[in-house]
């Protein structure tokens, strides 16, 4: 815990940029936020980039997928996966208070969070939320519009195993029958526009599993905002 007020305290005062170096700077600095946190153009349900006169890929054209909308804020590449590592596995928590902003700088991404009814973080399995002490994506979605999150409006019912490395259909099976739209949020769910949350989008099968799970809910729209999305040439992430 007492890391943890650390992290988030130190977030707050000016020191050096954790990319460049700057000094003064907060956490990441201007200067590297607008060299590296441009928006780029992306399709609409897959947020992978693709030419500015194309609004979906042709996969998303030929199978569409369950989301009305996926939105990322910047590549999973140089200089967020060492940013992210740090947050996600290293305890660093108040690197959320430096993420999220990076989130709202996207206007299609910052439309669609305004746009919402409740935030949904993506759940950790059981046996990894233990082994963290924290799910990264329900304290990016606090960052991002801390009253509208239903923390748990989405259940992961069993430990699955880990993703990393998986391909798309070996992630599929993996995540079968894992998710659940919580039956005692089912209330605000039924008829609602939800935006899932996450830290990084590798394949998509997680997310859209959860939109399946939150359609069968009676979810009116499931859209998705991610801060980072894997590019098809990298290697899988997580």
């Amino acid at each position: 815990m007492l890391t943890r007020l650390f992290s988030t305290w130190m977030t707050r005062l000016p020191s050096q940029c954790a990319i460049c170096h700057a000094w003064p700077a907060q956490r990441v600095c201007e200067t590297c936020v607008l060299r590296f946190a441009q928006p780029r153009h992306r399709c609409r349900r897959c947020a992978l980039p693709c030419p500015t006169e194309v609004s979906l890929c042709g996969a998303c054209v030929t199978h569409p997928p369950p989301l009305d909308s996926c939105h990322a804020a910047v590549d999973y590449g140089y200089p967020w996966v060492r940013c992210i590592a740090e947050f996600k596995f290293q305890q660093q928590v108040g690197w959320a208070q430096a993420l999220a902003p990076l989130m709202l700088h996207n206007p299609d991404l910052f439309d669609c969070l305004q746009r919402s009814d409740w935030l949904l973080p993506m759940p950790l399995a059981p046996a990894r939320l233990q082994e963290r002490g924290y799910n990264q994506a329900l304290v990016l979605a606090h960052q991002l519009r801390r009253p509208r999150v239903c923390a748990d409006g989405l259940l992961r019912l069993r430990n699955t195993p880990s993703q990393r490395g998986l391909s798309r259909t070996e992630r599929q099976r993996n995540l079968r029958d894992a998710l659940l739209a919580n039956p005692a949020h089912r209330a605000q769910l039924q008829g609602a526009c939800l935006v899932l949350i996450d830290d990084v989008m590798t394949t998509g099968a997680s997310l859209e599993a959860a939109a399946t799970a939150l359609r069968a809910a009676g979810a009116r729209e499931v859209h998705a905002c991610v801060l980072a999305r894997t590019p098809p040439e990298a290697p899988l992430a997580r």
